[in-house]
């Protein structure tokens, strides 16, 4: 009976805990009873924990008074992770637990608790997509993955944000039983055994800041104005007064993209909002975005989101068009 442990501390996010721990009980459904997950709760505090929406949880013990090293080890997340200092007695006991557990997994902004105990360093690893560039700047020893739903790295496994946690569960459930056993169990969850597409989809915007730069904000200005125009390097040169050399150069060293990709994505940001709020077909709102054709719109979205439009809109729409294509 492989054995599960997973962390609870003051303000963790409750469905970084519930989530995966349902999944592996939905599974113990499919399974003999000598295959069953055997799952423990363990507080970084006595007594009873707060989550981060008040809830409390009941750990079965406490991390540094449970002897047992689990197959398999969750460090959940909870919002105030990323800017909070290191804990020495918990990052060394993780550190401890890394040599002891067969796989070690975090969940959302968990993969801070690993990079304080040094198990990220040099490892891919992802977090929240909100998150991902603090994990950058505070671990530049971690290659961090900034568009993936959940990371593995030899016997460490990082996953995005809250509810991808359920992802990479079914996934750990898929390695130890196979694709029947994760199916059933996703259907009994009624979620996704592989999610399409990455973590960008659940971003508010893929457009960048330019910065503070009157000139640049000036052209991004006329950008998100004038997405319905051609918007060739040399328009936004114009609008900036400067040659196109220049300002390609100034433009991409104070946005991190070029200006034809800051023009794209400016445009799939514009599309996503209009397939999230209105009805309009497909080409429709491809033409008023400035992609001219549906197909256009279409590669765009798998470059930057990993869906279609189509698929955007079946996932986060108000309305559907079942004549979209």
């Amino acid at each position: 009976m492989p054995a599960i442990a997973i962390l609870a501390f003051p303000g963790v996010q409750s469905l970084d805990v519930t989530g995966p721990l349902d999944v592996f009980a939905e599974a113990n459904r499919f399974l003999a009873p000598r295959d069953h997950y055997r799952m423990r709760v363990l507080g970084t505090v006595p007594g009873p924990v707060a989550c981060s929406n008040g809830m409390l949880l009941q750990p079965h013990a406490r991390y540094d008074e449970d002897g047992d090293a689990p197959d398999l080890l969750l460090v959940p997340g909870g919002p105030g992770l990323p800017r909070a200092p290191a804990d020495g007695a918990l990052a060394a006991w993780l550190r401890t637990m890394a040599t002891r557990c067969a796989r070690i997994a975090s969940i959302c902004n968990g993969a801070f608790l690993l990079a304080h105990a040094g198990l990220l360093d040099g490892r891919r690893a992802t977090t929240h997509w909100n998150d991902v560039a603090l994990l950058g700047a505070r671990f530049p020893q971690v290659a961090v993955q900034p568009d993936r739903i959940f990371v593995r790295d030899g016997p460490v496994y990082t996953s995005a944000g809250v509810t991808a946690g359920i992802d990479l569960a079914l996934h750990l459930v898929y390695e130890d039983h196979g694709a029947d056993v994760s199916l059933n169990v996703a259907k009994r969850l009624v979620v996704f055994t592989q999610r399409s597409g990455g973590q960008s989809q659940f971003s508010p915007y893929l457009t960048p800041y330019v910065g503070d730069d009157t000139v640049l904000r000036s052209v991004q200005d006329y950008v998100l104005a004038h997405l319905h125009a051609p918007l060739a390097v040399a328009d936004l040169a114009r609008v900036a007064a400067q040659s196109e050399r220049h300002f390609a150069r100034q433009f991409a060293r104070a946005a991190g993209v070029t200006p034809a990709g800051f023009v794209e994505r400016a445009r799939v940001d514009a599309a996503r909002a209009l397939l999230e709020r209105s009805d309009q077909p497909l080409k429709t709102v491809a033409h008023r975005c400035g992609f001219g054709t549906a197909a256009r719109m279409r590669a765009a979205f798998l470059r930057h989101l990993g869906v279609s439009a189509r698929d955007y809109r079946q996932h986060f729409g108000a309305f559907r068009q079942p004549e979209d294509s």
